[in-house]
């Protein structure tokens, strides 16, 4: 029964454009959701009292009343054209899967992901800025860790973070499916919804486990993830070798194989992200 109804459902979903659910909303959300979970009570209170701002940003159709709304704004506002095109290349940065890691050479003049988020925070913890400005800062804050812990936000191989990967996700052959929606879309909603929930407050120990480290540390590991966990699914162990335009599959073994890396992924990506706000507003 249970594969009978996977197969209905696959079948249905290669019908969709995109996947149902996305990092776009659901992995940014939890990541969002994991964070305020584990803020102090003063961090809390001041995102609170941030929040109540969001009128003064004029964006009805992108809302900003919660945490979790804060955490998809950023990619909502790009449909409201000229006005914050700037921040285009702020949610990557596609540094080379088959190079020697470098950040800073993707990064011109701070226009990548682990760059704005130490600019944000630097905004939301100034008092000086206004409440506005740092109501914006906190929104990117909490979007581009979430990115940033999106592997193919961090890592590439000259094919745009995996858009241009062509991937089939185990049964599921939609010829629009590459390695940035399989891990945008089904991998995140099935690694995300499996038990136990990742949305709890975490021990002193997870926390200092999981949330220790800078911006390029984590760009260096999800970099890496990106590597051998997302390109290695569909490339094999050696993801550098010539692979044309050959049509990438994962197979069911595959996928369950990369579920824990999603999943840490969104945890290291709350628990980060909750310790920035504390440094931040606390």
């Amino acid at each position: 029964m249970r594969a009978r109804i996977f197969t209905l459902l696959a079948a249905m979903l290669a019908l969709l454009p995109t996947p149902a659910f996305a990092w776009w909303e659901y992995g940014h959300e939890t990541v969002a959701s994991i964070a305020q979970a584990n803020v102090s009570t003063t961090a809390r209170r001041e995102i609170a009292a941030l929040l109540r701002h969001a009128p003064e940003l004029a964006t009805p159709t992108c809302p900003l009343k919660t945490i979790e709304q804060a955490s998809v704004w950023p990619d909502c506002i790009k449909t409201l054209g000229d006005r914050f095109s700037y921040a285009y290349n702020w949610h990557y940065q596609n540094v080379g899967i088959c190079k020697p890691f470098d950040v800073k050479s993707v990064c011109p003049d701070g226009n990548c992901v682990s760059a704005q988020i130490d600019r944000n925070a630097r905004l939301l913890k100034d008092r000086s800025v206004p409440a506005r400005e740092r109501l914006m800062a906190l929104a990117f804050l909490v979007h581009f860790v979430g990115d940033l812990h999106q592997p193919l936000h961090a890592g590439d191989d000259g094919d745009l973070g995996g858009n241009r990967a062509k991937a089939d996700y185990g049964i599921v052959a939609n010829p629009r499916l590459n390695l940035h929606s399989i891990w945008d879309g089904y991998l995140a909603e099935r690694g995300i919804s499996q038990p136990p929930p990742l949305v709890r407050a975490y021990n002193a120990e997870e926390r200092a486990q999981m949330a220790t480290g800078t911006t390029e540390d984590w760009s260096r590991e999800s970099w890496q993830i990106s590597r051998d966990v997302a390109y290695a699914a569909i490339r094999g162990a050696d993801v550098c070798a010539p692979h044309g335009d050959v049509r990438g599959t994962m197979s069911e073994a595959q996928i369950e194989a990369q579920i824990p890396a999603v999943r840490l992924q969104i945890e290291r990506g709350g628990l980060r992200l909750a310790r920035l706000l504390d440094e931040a507003l606390s």
